[in-house]
């Protein structure tokens, strides 16, 4: 139970910090590209996938619910409120279905499952946040949507080395956890 809070909170910070970066481009030529929150809500699907190897489909669906939750309150006290509820339907969208991907993919390759499922998940994930977001502002959000998804395929494959390393430590879920886990959500 102990990893299941660390997921939750780690992914209701991660949330909450990108709510508020997102707001913040990168200085100079970069402006137009990126924001700070690139760079930190990768981690969300880090801590997505590393929930689903040890402990299931289920539980990981637990951890993005529940991160979810609390993340909504936080950002809604400490975000923008158009950026919080854009923030929170594409979270909702792109993580169920990265838990989705990987569970389809758990017996791939060590890495496959991690690398499509984000890639997949920062796709819904960045065509629903930046049109919700932004649209109609005057931003340059097209711009930064397509910065915004190329940091997180460079964050995606840099959080390869990390999930390898922690899947060392964490046991991973048997097929039959995985399944009772599954069971238990439903």
């Amino acid at each position: 139970m102990k990893a299941i809070i660390a997921g939750i909170l780690a992914m209701a910070a991660t949330v909450v910090a990108s709510n508020i970066l997102v707001e913040y481009p990168l200085p100079g030529v970069l402006a137009d590209w990126l924001t700070f929150g690139a760079f930190t809500y990768p981690v969300a699907f880090l801590v997505t996938d590393l929930t689903n190897r040890a402990r299931g489909a289920g539980a990981a669906r637990f951890v993005v619910l529940s991160g979810f939750a609390i993340a909504v309150v936080l950002s809604l006290m400490f975000a923008d409120t158009r950026i919080a509820v854009a923030s929170g339907t594409a979270f909702l969208v792109a993580q169920l279905m990265d838990v989705t991907v990987f569970n389809r993919l758990r017996q791939a390759s060590w890495w496959k499952a991690p690398l499509v499922s984000s890639t997949i998940g920062s796709m819904l994930d960045t065509a629903l946040f930046f049109s919700i977001a932004f649209a109609g502002t005057g931003l340059p959000w097209h711009t930064w949507a397509l910065g915004d998804f190329s940091a997180k395929m460079i964050m995606a494959m840099t959080c390869l080395a990390p999930f390898r390393i922690l899947m060392t430590v964490i046991r991973p879920a048997t097929r039959n956890d995985a399944t009772a886990a599954q069971s238990a959500s439903a």
